[in-house]
């Protein structure tokens, strides 16, 4: 929401031109997001991502060596409210994926809502995040020569709804094309699972059936992307806030 209404508010200012050219650019570069994105390297190694590593901590158990020659689509798993596992593991450097998978380039799949976003598409770019829908999987597994990791959140945003602490649910019953479009272009599947993913917020008790249920259900079949209540600890102290617990997560691949 802050990046559109910075877009629109510059066009009512003397700042107007940058909206403008900024939407230009926007038109032909509309595709850039399905075709792989535009990851920057610099980055991807920033020392922030340590830090958030640290904080947690965030840790890559690698558990077999994939050969690069080969295209992958991994299944990650659960999604959490935030996705932090996935976000440190496969579209940073803090956790040492390419020393631990090398050739290997990671792509996470995140909700193509977000690639419409002024300004945050380019920055979600950079970290070699990729729309999640069939068009944009396809292009990296379709490359020649392998090497290409699609990560997929396999629960989708619904399965932050069941992010509790102490519970893994997965929704797999409507959830299961990736299997097919792994099956479809000869790529390998890899199973991530992430301890401690669910462990890092608290979340208003939400149970099927229920009136919150029901409009966070209906909200997420209208925008797309589902609005979980979620708190944990503040910056200064420890009984309320919106920053994560300092819950380890061990993502296993």
């Amino acid at each position: 929401p802050t990046c559109i209404f910075l877009f629109f508010y510059l066009l009512f200012t003397r700042f107007w031109l940058i909206s403008v050219l900024y939407a230009v650019w926007w038109f032909f570069d509309y595709d850039t997001p399905a075709r792989g994105g535009r990851r920057v390297s610099f980055l991807c190694g920033l020392r922030i991502w340590e830090y958030m590593r640290d904080y947690f901590p965030i840790k890559l158990v690698k558990t077999a060596d994939l050969d690069p020659r080969h295209n992958y689509v991994m299944g990650f798993h659960p999604h959490g409210v935030l996705v932090a596992g996935a976000f440190a593991n496969f579209c940073t450097y803090a956790t040492g994926f390419k020393q631990l998978f090398p050739g290997l380039t990671s792509y996470l799949l995140m909700l193509p809502l977000w690639f419409r976003v002024p300004f945050f598409r380019d920055y979600i770019m950079c970290a070699g995040l990729i729309p999640s829908d069939k068009e944009s999987a396809r292009y990296q597994l379709c490359q020649r020569g392998g090497g290409n990791a699609v990560v997929i959140a396999v629960g989708g945003a619904p399965e932050a709804l069941d992010a509790h602490p102490g519970s893994y649910n997965v929704l797999l019953a409507k959830k299961k094309g990736f299997i097919k479009m792994a099956m479809e272009h000869g790529a390998h599947l890899v199973p991530v699972f992430s301890f401690g993913e669910n462990e890092v917020f608290d979340q208003v008790e939400n149970p099927r059936g229920t009136w919150l249920r029901w409009i966070q259900e209906r909200l997420q079949s209208i925008m797309g992307i589902s609005l979980p209540l979620f708190h944990a600890r503040g910056i200064f102290q420890y009984s309320f806030g919106l920053v994560p617990y300092r819950k380890p997560i061990n993502t296993v691949g």
